[in-house]
């Protein structure tokens, strides 16, 4: 049986940080889902350039927050017409892991109320072939965070406005924009509901559960955090990637950018950023690598040796090493 709990905020900042306390401490619930909404934000993947993902003059403009969530993938947009959601599980044999196993029970719920949703490519839930779910997952000892959006009556104009998308990537899709991928799920309802009351009937169609609130103790831990992290410039914004030499490729595990310097011939500093799904935190990859010989041996020799899958999702060895030692200066 699953825990429910609602953050009962907008803040999108104090959201993803009620997901990570969630994720993190309270261990004591074997199963926990989440429902909760942004008010207008981007929300931008753990590992992506923040320069290279949000129109810095559109998002201040419009009063747009963007905050870096703690899982890969790609930047999404958020407002009062999206619904999200989070599911905490132990989590399953790494060798199954699919988007179809971990989406099921959402899948399920939808399909009983009536809309038939499915699962495609390596994050997107589709209906009638247009994205209204973007989803990513990442590992925390052995708990797994599923979580992602659902398009209920998002002003979806905004997309275009709001994200700047890699070309590459619509290319990938054989689409021309971000807005003609997606839809609303209102509009392939035969009937009229409120976000409320979607909201309802999903809590419904979901497996049965029991209802936690959190004390004041517990909150004033979010609220930490939130300010801590999530609210932070230096986590929102990130650095500068290091160093003089720089690769970007797209492969179908996603998007991958390596910002490296050489100095006598051993790698300096790295930098690995993009869109894909990777797991588990970058670092431990990057750290294996820094201080190698710039040389391919040696690098894919390390690479033999790490569960890449956790740090690149469904990037190839010779994909990585591919973008990583075929460099611009």
């Amino acid at each position: 049986m699953y825990c429910y709990l609602e953050t009962e905020s907008h803040d999108p900042a104090y959201n993803l940080a009620f997901e990570e306390y969630c994720l993190q401490k309270l261990t004591q619930y074997n199963k926990i889902l989440l429902l909760w909404q942004n008010a207008n934000a981007v929300i931008i993947g753990r590992y992506q350039n923040w320069q290279n993902e949000v129109d810095e003059e559109a998002v201040r403009r419009l009063g747009v927050k963007v905050i870096r969530r703690s899982t890969g993938g790609g930047a999404v947009y958020h407002d009062l017409g999206n619904l999200n959601y989070s599911f905490i599980t132990p989590a399953p044999d790494l060798a199954t892991l699919n988007l179809a196993t971990v989406a099921a029970p959402l899948l399920s719920a939808l399909q009983k109320m009536g809309i038939q949703a499915t699962a495609q490519g390596r994050n997107d839930i589709v209906l009638d072939g247009r994205k209204i779910s973007g989803t990513a997952q990442s590992l925390r000892r052995n708990r797994l965070l599923h979580h992602g959006t659902l398009l209920f009556d998002s002003d979806l104009t905004m997309l275009d406005t709001v994200l700047r998308t890699d070309p590459t990537k619509l290319i990938s899709k054989g689409v021309k924009s971000v807005r003609s991928r997606v839809v609303n799920i209102k509009e392939h309802l035969g009937w009229e509901i409120s976000l409320s009351e979607f909201w309802q009937q999903l809590l419904s169609a979901l497996p049965s559960m029991t209802k936690v609130i959190l004390n004041q103790s517990q909150l004033a831990e979010i609220r930490q955090l939130a300010a801590a992290k999530y609210a932070s410039p230096d986590w929102n914004q990130g650095q500068e990637p290091p160093g003089t030499l720089s690769c970007s490729k797209r492969f179908p595990g996603g998007k991958v950018e390596v910002n490296l310097s050489i100095a006598k011939g051993r790698i300096q500093n790295l930098k690995i950023s993009g869109d894909f799904l990777g797991l588990v935190p970058i670092s431990v990859l990057e750290q294996a690598l820094i201080g190698l010989p710039y040389e391919k041996d040696s690098a894919a020799a390390i690479l033999a040796t790490l569960p890449l899958n956790l740090y690149l999702g469904d990037i190839s060895a010779a994909e990585f090493i591919s973008c990583l030692f075929s460099y611009s200066n």
